[in-house]
């Protein structure tokens, strides 16, 4: 779950858990009923602070006056507003911050100021990203960015593009601009991050795929987890998905066609979601995640937050051999710099790392069943939530 933020100065339009769901409009279970259940108040991102924070100064860029608060539109249609907390118009540019807000997910980067400057390009020159004081650069590969590139993943980046375009085409003007986002005191706070040890460096990254974040804490998710099993079933559900985040949720109601209530936002806890099914059981049950938190599972870690498990490249490596890598290959895998890199190694030299991973977590997963009348199969994906690899096909008390 991405430890993220709520409004810019506690402020915020509308909720961020969002869903509809049975009668009444109040969703009975999946994702957003998990959310309203554990009592805890979401949040926004990085990613759509520095949205509104680039809205509002392209804003004034163009008019003159910058809009406070200041409204943006998420990937699932939220539109939350931001006060700001800075503003500057110059001759060169504007720029515009907001606060980060972490509301009641323990985040390191929450009251963070989040700043974007935004000055006019040459014609033809596309909006440009740079990173600023405390937002970090990518200097290994392995990320879903270049090296060299400002630490601003591909979600935040294509918000941001899309409000500068829809700005851009309201007021007549070409949308040329540079966008240099940056974060007071990001370098030091980074220091409390993974970042350094992903060669992201200088400063903070901006994840996150929704704008949205899901407050973390264990036993209130625990606690939702079970329940969203509870409904499922209630409602005559035999077929039930755990997901690790939104983006693998949209892949199994895409592979499945799955209804909400049908849907547990498993988040890091794999072992909840098992060992609950395990004595609840249904007919089937899919997990489906990113390649690296289900090579965890897959490893044997039922944990897959970050603080307590760490995506092994030795235990890969080893998978990869069995699926034909030679020791050259092997021992690449071994020394990546992130679980995605050594996927996109093995996928390069024709070697199914990811059915491989998915294989062996369905393994893991029906070893915590414990013989449970559950047949599973696993999904993994990559972040753009195409399907990496998958195990053959579900399967009760043991692989097929």
């Amino acid at each position: 779950m991405d430890a993220e933020a709520r409004g810019a100065n506690g402020s915020g339009a509308g909720t961020a858990g969002g869903g509809t769901g049975a009668a009444g409009g109040e969703a009975r279970g999946g994702r957003s009923a998990q959310l309203k259940h554990t009592g805890l108040r979401p949040g926004w991102t990085t990613g759509a602070c520095a949205t509104a924070a680039t809205t509002a100064a392209y804003t004034a860029l163009l008019t003159g006056d910058f809009p406070d608060p200041v409204s943006i539109t998420l990937p699932k249609g939220q539109t939350p507003a931001f006060a700001l907390a800075v503003e500057e118009l110059t001759p060169q540019g504007a720029s515009a911050g907001v606060v980060k807000d972490a509301g009641d997910d323990p985040d390191v980067t929450h009251g963070a100021l989040v700043r974007s400057t935004v000055r006019r390009l040459p014609p033809g020159s596309g909006v440009v990203f740079r990173a600023g004081p405390g937002v970090g650069t990518v200097t290994l590969p392995g990320l879903p960015l270049e090296v060299g590139e400002p630490a601003v993943n591909p979600v935040p980046r294509r918000l941001m593009r899309e409000h500068v375009e829809r700005l851009a085409a309201e007021h007549g003007a070409a949308g040329d601009v540079e966008i240099t986002v940056s974060v007071d005191h990001g370098e030091e706070i980074a220091r409390s991050t993974w970042n350094g040890r992903l060669g992201i460096l200088g400063g903070l990254s901006f994840l996150g795929t929704t704008g949205v974040v899901v407050p973390y804490s264990c036993s209130a998710w625990i606690d939702s987890i079970r329940r969203g099993v509870d409904v499922a079933r209630a409602a005559g559900l035999t077929h039930v998905a755990g997901c690790t985040g939104s983006t693998s949720e949209r892949t199994v109601v895409a592979e499945y066609g799955l209804p909400d209530i049908a849907l547990l936002d498993m988040g890091d806890f794999a072992g909840a979601v098992l060992k609950y099914v395990r004595r609840h059981p249904v007919d089937r049950l899919t997990v489906c995640g990113g390649f690296a938190k289900l090579s965890k599972l897959a490893a044997g870690h039922l944990d897959l937050h970050s603080a307590r498990s760490q995506v092994d490249k030795p235990f890969l490596a080893g998978l990869a051999r069995t699926g034909g890598a030679d020791e050259e290959l092997a021992s690449r895998i071994a020394t990546a710099n992130t679980g995605l890199e050594a996927l996109r190694l093995c996928e390069a030299a024709g070697v199914p790392l990811g059915d491989l991973v998915a294989a062996r977590a369905r393994d893991e997963a029906l070893s915590v069943l414990r013989g449970a009348p559950v047949a599973v199969d696993v999904i993994c994906v990559d972040r753009a939530g195409a399907v990496v690899g998958r195990s053959v096909r579900p399967s009760v008390n043991g692989p097929t």
